[in-house]
């Protein structure tokens, strides 16, 4: 089963449609609130070289992106490639 991490604050729109994508697809994933958890944050930060909009998107460890991130690793399939490469 793949391992889908979204870092995001409660007011971010982008952070809605992000989830409600991958729950269209059938795919569970692990929200990791920066706005509730500051340490969170600087995770994020260090994983997403210095990303700091929400939300940052990991699959299996790698760094997707942001929400338009989202939308283009599915269109041209690199989505499908992360989650089959379950570690």
């Amino acid at each position: 089963m793949p391992h889908i991490e979204i870092f995001s604050t409660a007011s971010c729109p982008y952070c809605v449609a992000a989830k409600q994508h991958l729950e269209r697809k059938g795919l569970s994933y692990e929200e990791v609130r920066v706005d509730l958890d500051p340490a969170r944050r600087a995770d994020m930060l260090a994983r997403a070289a210095g990303r700091r909009t929400v939300p940052q998107i990991f699959v299996n460890g790698v760094h997707v992106g942001g929400y338009d991130d989202l939308l283009a690793a599915d269109r041209d399939g690199r989505l499908a490639s992360l989650l089959e490469a379950v570690p």
